[in-house]
């Protein structure tokens, strides 16, 4: 006999319906799978065998041959357990594979017949859904991602047992009540209001949240940019529904869609140790998966003390930095992850800190150049703003707190990113630090002034193409902070404010 159950593979983020075909006739016992597997799909022939038995099943002797096709694209994961066994029980005559025909199964089974959760239910579901089926059949634990497709109707369940009587019409599989609402922003966040003194380095990030800039902060240790860097989160602007499942799909193939459960409207916030290996950072692996620049899509990457990095690691970043997509090239295909964070560097000047206050920093001229060595210049080049983080004055550190809050400084960053959203209608991008080298002139007109003060800095600063645009590019974030329709000169004045301290630093 002969029988098709529908599932989906994991490709990237992206889903592909696989079709798993069984057919079992008279001959030599065996038990045959084909089609470009991993070793883990491989091995659920064990898997199914007992799970079949203990679940009260006994196969008779037969050849059994399974498919699963398309056969030139690689199958790997755990996944494939579930519409396996379903697929070889319907052969046997044990189901009725016609009842299978608009449901979509997967899951990994353990030996005794208990489902067990997979990575990547997000995207088999939307995959599913885009292809016409209604029903998808899950384990119980995949329960609160796969809610969060619109428009399917969820079966979790959690052995194999149920799934059976489902399709034999002796049972149901609700899912049970899930709450995936907006839950308030983290306490951990720490809000502006806190932060005394360091005026410019407050502006910068309000410019920087507005337009999604990357931003790189030096100074001496112990001046807040550590606390700096956390306060961001509380400011970027909430994100559309759009964003929300695309991290979701994200960390749903990464496998970490339950730390990512509770916070599903806020921006992520990550900050992988200096130790991180490149594959941790970008991505990459034996089975390609998403890195930290990935899971920090739409969000912040924070590298805090970024010369303690290796810097082959950070030259990993170049390329993400630039196309906001990674690509992992491997022989079973390109993998592609989005990449379109925000980068957060903090840093000292010089190995004990305190360069160039020669009253305190003991590095020797070559000791600083070794030190700042270790950011490359084409990295430098990618980053949107650079401000000097200086020691906080007592008065400033002692005085009684006057500052804005974050909700304050949120409410004008949304604002100037509404501006942005009319203003990129019908465009790819949405945020000023993505507009396209040839699409500049057409969204950034300046005033005489501004336009004079751009092409003497970029003489005397011997600005690349790329830094002169990113300037153009703050400069128009500015310019929607203050309502402006056009970049005046005042605004190319603050944007060059935040270049040059890195000429400065790194004569």
């Amino acid at each position: 006999m002969y029988s098709v159950i529908a599932t989906a593979a994991v490709h990237g983020i992206a889903g592909m319906i696989v079709k798993v075909e069984t057919d079992v006739t008279n001959g030599l016992p065996e038990f045959e799978m084909v089609g470009i597997l991993s070793s883990e799909v491989k091995e659920a022939r064990a898997r199914i065998r007992a799970a079949i038995h203990n679940t009260g099943f006994l196969l008779p002797p037969k050849k059994v041959t399974v498919n699963l096709g398309p056969a030139d694209v690689r199958k790997s994961g755990t996944g494939f357990d579930l519409p396996i066994a379903l697929s070889v029980l319907a052969a046997y005559g044990f189901l009725q594979s016609e009842a299978c025909g608009e449901t979509l199964f997967a899951g990994e089974i353990g030996l005794s017949g208990q489902l067990r959760p997979v990575r990547g239910i997000l995207p088999m579901v939307l995959t599913a859904r885009d292809h016409g089926y209604t029903h998808v059949v899950i384990p119980r634990e995949n329960e609160a991602e796969a809610l969060m497709v619109q428009g399917m109707q969820i079966h979790p369940a959690g052995t194999l047992s149920e799934v059976i009587d489902w399709l034999n019409g002796k049972r149901t599989l609700a899912p049970g009540p899930i709450n995936i609402e907006e839950t308030p922003r983290e306490e951990a966040c720490v809000d502006f209001a806190r932060i005394n003194g360091q005026r410019v380095l407050r502006r910068a990030c309000e410019v920087a949240a507005s337009g999604m800039h990357n931003l790189l902060m030096v100074g001496p240790p112990g001046t807040g940019k550590t606390m700096v860097a956390r306060a961001l989160p509380g400011i970027l602007p909430r994100l559309t529904e759009e964003e929300r499942m695309e991290l979701a799909r994200i960390y749903s193939v990464s496998g970490r869609f339950e730390e990512r459960k509770e916070h599903l409207y806020e921006r992520p916030f990550r900050c992988p140790h200096y130790s991180v290996t490149a594959t941790a950072l970008v991505g990459g692996g034996r089975v390609a998966q998403p890195g930290e620049i990935s899971l920090a899509h739409r969000g912040i990457l924070f590298l805090d003390e970024l010369t303690e990095y290796q810097k082959p690691v950070l030259e990993q970043l170049r390329q993400p930095l630039e196309e906001r997509v990674v690509r992992l090239v491997r022989v079973s295909g390109v993998y592609i992850y989005p990449a379109d964070c925000m980068l957060v560097g903090a840093m000292n000047p010089c190995g004990c800190g305190y360069y160039p206050d020669r009253s305190r920093c003991t590095c020797s001229p070559g000791d600083i150049r070794r030190h700042l060595r270790k950011v490359s210049r084409p990295l430098l080049d990618r980053m949107d703003m650079s401000v000097e983080v200086p020691r906080v004055k007592i008065g400033e550190l002692t005085g009684e707190g006057r500052n804005e809050s974050s909700e304050v400084i949120r409410a004008r960053v949304e604002g100037a990113v509404r501006r942005q959203e009319q203003r990129y209608q019908g465009e790819r991008f949405r945020y000023n630090s993505r507009i396209p080298a040839d699409r500049i002139e057409a969204y950034c007109p300046m005033d005489s002034g501004a336009r004079r003060l751009i092409e003497a800095a970029y003489e005397q600063l011997n600005l690349s193409a790329r830094a002169y645009h990113r300037l153009i590019r703050v400069a128009r974030t500015i310019a929607d902070l203050a309502k402006s329709g056009e970049i005046l000169e005042a605004h190319m004045r603050e944007a060059l404010l935040y270049r040059t301290m890195d000429e400065a630093v790194w004569r």
